[in-house]
């Protein structure tokens, strides 16, 4: 019988799989680098939390992702005329701005949040069921995207947008289609989490948040989507097998970004990738 503790952990990780699924979307398939993934995610808490009493589970999920993605449309377009730095800094910018504005407003709770949110009546193995569901849908969208015609309009702007357009392709179009996609998966992660913890505070969407499934996104290989499920799955359990881990939790993230970058800019995918390669012509360099 599955115990609360699997349970949590089941939940955790499904939650931060999405996160890392949608943010691939974003950084790993079109390119564009998002340092406020957070406030997306909070987004989709917050509707879903305000929603939940009245509106039935499916329709929470559809709503907390298309409120999540109508603010992702809306930072997607502000964010069309900047890019690599600057577009890094802008969306770290919007996740300050999300918290400022939920920590300023009293109907949602303010600094204490909201809590008592209506339980999703699914039970627990229900709720594990969902959790899985949701995470194959995701990766399958995920997948048929990378192969679609979609996906070669997102690869073509992420290696050079300036020959992309002179191609014919509408950079704009893409890189907008990448945020509402990915952000609506955001939105979801987080109305699962309001569903799961039944509360939701400011300071669990903060930008340790955001730097934490970037790194999940890095280490497993950006664009990659077995590689970044990979590295969700064992950067989000690896904690909990250590309290000497979880106490500096953010300290290895930061020493993982940076090693992947200088040792290994292809991550955990680019690794296996190179691996495979030597090993079919024989080792030969």
């Amino acid at each position: 019988m599955i115990g609360a503790y699997e349970i949590t952990l089941v939940a955790v990780v499904s939650i931060n799989l999405m996160l890392a699924l949608g943010l691939n979307l974003i950084t790993g398939f079109c390119g564009q680098v998002s340092l406020g993934h957070a406030a997306f995610f909070g987004t989709g808490a917050y509707a879903a939390a305000l929603a939940a009493g009245g509106l039935p589970l499916p329709v929470v999920l559809v709503l907390a992702g298309l409120v999540a993605c109508a603010l992702g449309l809306l930072v997607g377009v502000a964010s069309l005329r900047v890019r690599e730095d600057f577009l890094a800094i802008t969306t770290m910018g919007v996740g300050f701005v999300f918290l400022g504005f939920v920590r300023k407003q009293g109907w949602l709770g303010a600094e204490m949040g909201l809590t008592d949110i209506p339980d999703h009546g699914l039970g627990d193995i229900g709720f594990v069921g969902l959790c899985l569901a949701l995470v194959a849908a995701m990766a399958a969208l995920s997948w048929h995207i990378k192969r679609s015609w979609m996906g070669f309009g997102f690869a073509a702007v992420a290696d050079d947008e300036r020959t992309a357009r002179t191609l014919g392709i509408n950079a704009a179009a893409y890189k907008l289609a990448a945020f509402v996609i990915g952000t609506f998966l955001a939105g979801v992660a987080g109305a699962v989490y309001a569903y799961f913890t039944r509360f939701i505070i400011p300071s669990a969407f903060g930008f340790t948040v955001s730097i934490s499934i970037l790194t999940m996104v890095i280490v497993g290989g950006v664009g990659s989507i077995w590689g970044v499920v990979a590295a969700c799955v064992v950067l989000t359990l690896l904690p909990e097998f250590s309290r000497v881990i979880n106490d500096y939790k953010l300290l290895l993230y930061g020493a993982l970004i940076v090693l992947t970058m200088r040792f290994a800019p292809g991550g955990l995918a680019g690794l296996v990738r190179s691996l495979v390669a030597r090993r079919s012509t024989g080792g030969a360099p």
